[in-house]
């Protein structure tokens, strides 16, 4: 990225100098860089400023050029981002569009039987997040896709997690749409995209007008340093080392939990085991404790959090949470851990070890008071 901060600054769509032409060159390379990553072509993404964006153009987009349509209705699971559900409210309430929410399991993966029963011919769109963000379920995209194609409807997925969850090589081929964003998968913040299947950008109204960018879907000049620093961590991502780092971190989560669970205290992790959950994501509850106490005392030795960066600090509980299953009590006492490329087995056994002392600290006062 570092040429494109000092000296190549052109705008990319100068298309009078040979520095604009490199510039959207650039573009153009890094555009390709994050299609190769879900199996794609570079015309089929579009950059945004972040996956917040890019759901917006996708769900909105899609909804308001099918006005006065006969498909007036949009599904969503009950676990989707907070940033998924606020469009669904909009959406219905702006343009009058019905919502249904999806019901899952006690792991976070969609009941297939509520979505066949659903599913009808007006449904326009599926929305379903590819790999959650609090509990790390991965959905069965494909058969997700079968049953959505099945009655003529678009399937969207919010992408944004499954970079780092999961091989997305086949990805493209089962769904219509997908959000990805750069700063959770290693790359710079303040850049995103959407996959948009090539024969549906026609279907597509932009959200953001002016000169007609990115085949007038998403019109501004993109920044070329970050398009090209998305692209490159996507490049990263893509190698067969990918899949080695990712196994590694599994382990190295089932570690984290492991040794959660030889403590004296009583914890119970929630969400999914195994491969479809995301190899990073640890979400556990600590039965007795209230998650906001415990994340104060473990400050500023340990980063956790109670949700998703852009709902913490609410004082509701996860509505994913509570979506597979736990009652008020139990959701306010879960922790979402996140273990990354960078963390190393003495950061996980430094970690637990602070856990073990902060929560004894909190139980011995609890027991004076």
């Amino acid at each position: 990225m570092r040429p494109y901060w000092r000296h190549e600054f052109a705008n990319p769509n100068s298309a009078d100098h040979a520095m604009g032409w490199a510039a959207a060159e650039a573009v153009e390379v890094a555009a390709s860089k994050a299609a190769q990553l879900i199996g794609a072509d570079g015309d089929e993404i579009v950059f945004t400023s972040g996956a917040t964006e890019a759901n917006n153009l996708a769900a909105v987009g899609l909804a308001r050029r099918a006005m006065g349509g006969s498909r007036r209705r949009i599904i969503i699971s009950a676990i989707e981002h907070s940033c998924v559900v606020e469009i669904a409210r909009v959406l219905h309430d702006l343009w009058g569009y019905s919502i249904d929410v999806l019901d899952v399991d006690e792991d976070g993966f969609i009941r297939q039987d509520c979505l066949t029963r659903t599913l009808d011919s007006d449904v326009l769109m599926v929305s379903v997040v590819l790999a959650n963000h609090e509990i790390g379920a991965i959905q069965d995209v494909s058969s997700l896709a079968a049953a959505v194609r099945n009655v003529g409807a678009f399937l969207h997925c919010d992408g944004a997690q499954a970079p780092c969850a999961m091989d997305l090589r086949s990805v493209s081929e089962h769904v219509d749409l997908l959000s990805l964003s750069a700063h959770k998968m290693y790359g710079p913040e303040g850049i995103g995209a959407l996959f948009i299947r090539r024969d549906l950008q026609a279907c597509i109204e932009p959200v953001i007008y002016g000169a007609g960018q990115q085949r007038g879907l998403r019109s501004g000049t993109l920044p070329v340093a970050l398009c090209v620093g998305m692209g490159a961590a996507a490049e990263l991502l893509a190698t067969e080392n990918a899949e080695v780092e990712r196994e590694q971190l599994r382990r190295r989560s089932e570690r984290f939990v492991e040794q959660l669970r030889q403590l004296s205290w009583s914890v119970h992790l929630n969400g999914p085991t195994g491969p479809r959950r995301h190899p990073g994501n640890v979400n556990v509850r600590f039965e007795g404790f209230a998650a906001q106490d415990v994340l104060l005392a473990l400050q500023p030795h340990l980063a956790a959090s109670t949700g998703s960066a852009c709902t913490s600090g609410t004082e509701e509980p996860s509505h994913v949470l509570r979506a597979i299953g736990l009652s008020k009590g139990e959701a306010q006492a879960s922790i979402r851990f996140g273990l990354g490329r960078y963390t190393t087995d003495a950061d996980v056994d430094e970690a637990v070890v602070l856990i073990d002392s902060v929560l004894s600290r909190l139980a011995a006062g609890r027991a004076t008071s």
